[in-house]
């Protein structure tokens, strides 16, 4: 796709009335198809008024504090362009207000991605800092994100890659994992339970037909009292359990600490003290304490992550043709930051 340069660019774009999806393709984010309006104006202002080769300085900075994701993505959108790029290291905790991104170059070269560049950072940033989060909580226990149904599937595996750049151990979007160099992780669905009819039943037959390398982790929440069936799962599979993961509904009032000690004890009563135990369904940073002192091993985190809110970035010029510049309000002139790395 020819990237946008002019509003007549974007009159004569034509959008496909075949496409089977509403969200952007790689090709159309890099056109410059999902960038505001105003910055293709921009565009044909200067190059009316002859300053379509004005060279500035543009910085990042974020509203809040974070973690910091989206480096990588928003570089991509950079790499064809005759620029410099200056910034913290994707993982990174940064401060309210640093300065997160440097660019340097003609602003008619990449003033069109601002709006791409602003909203990898922004979500991304949002996700990695929930799932440091919780990992900061959970400690030594793992945690891994299972947000991907909670969000578009276009950007399910770019908010399960930020987690895991947040600290989470890994995650169950295919995609997700995939980017992040990671194997998916997750046993089955309630569905299973469901059309088979019986939780161990569904248990033997994972065990029998499952990579021996995946561990044996089983749903207990479906049919029967979650004790119950976990001590029935234990039973049928003994050693080769590796834990069981409750995620009773809300309707039900949730996975709570008791159940969790209940189990625990119950567990360790009958000599079954190898199970873990794993919890998931509506998990957040108020929950998390109180499940770990009852017993819990693992955490499926799921909405609290995907639904964490972006962290607002915003671009300043700070530098024209070598000259300290800024609007007002602003200090103008580059800002000192000593944690910025030269990375294009």
């Amino acid at each position: 796709m020819k990237e946008l340069r002019s509003l007549q660019d974007v009159q004569n774009m034509e959008v496909n009335s075949g496409r089977k999806l509403n969200s952007a393709t790689h090709e159309e984010v890099l056109a410059g198809a999902t960038t505001d309006i105003y910055f293709i104006r921009t565009l044909e202002i200067l190059n009316a008024t002859n300053r379509s080769d004005a060279v500035v300085t543009a910085e990042v900075f974020a509203s809040r504090p974070g973690v910091l994701c989206g480096i990588e993505e928003a570089v991509q959108l950079l790499k064809t362009k005759d620029v410099k790029v200056w910034a913290l290291e994707e993982g990174e905790e940064f401060a309210q207000k640093e300065v997160v991104l440097r660019i340097k170059g003609r602003y008619s070269d990449f003033g069109i991605y601002e709006t791409g560049i602003l909203g990898m950072l922004a979500s991304s940033s949002g996700w990695a800092t929930a799932a440091r989060r919780c990992k900061e909580l959970a400690g030594d226990r793992a945690v891994f994100c299972f947000g991907a149904r909670h969000v578009h599937p276009a950007v399910a595996p770019v908010m399960e890659r930020a987690a895991i750049v947040g600290g989470a151990d890994g995650c169950s979007c295919i995609l997700g994992a995939k980017l992040a160099g990671r194997k998916p992780s997750g046993t089955v669905p309630h569905a299973v339970m469901l059309i088979v009819g019986d939780t161990v039943e569904v248990a033997l037959a994972y065990d029998r037909i499952m990579p021996t390398e995946d561990p044996r982790i089983v749903l207990v929440d479906t049919f029967k009292d979650e004790a119950e069936e976990t001590l029935r799962v234990a039973e049928a599979l003994q050693d080769k359990l590796t834990g069981v993961r409750l995620d009773t509904p809300s309707e039900r009032g949730g996975v709570r600490p008791g159940l969790v000690r209940e189990i625990r004890a119950r567990l360790d009563q009958a000599g079954y003290n190898h199970v873990k135990l794993f919890v998931s369904g509506g998990i957040d940073e108020e929950r998390m304490p109180a499940l770990m002192e009852a017993g819990t091993d693992a955490f499926g985190v799921g909405s609290f992550i995907s639904r964490a809110p972006a962290i607002d970035m915003t671009m300043d010029i700070k530098e024209l043709d070598g000259k300290p510049i800024a609007k007002r309000g602003r200090i103008p002139g580059i800002t000192e930051s000593l944690r910025l790395k030269e990375i294009l």
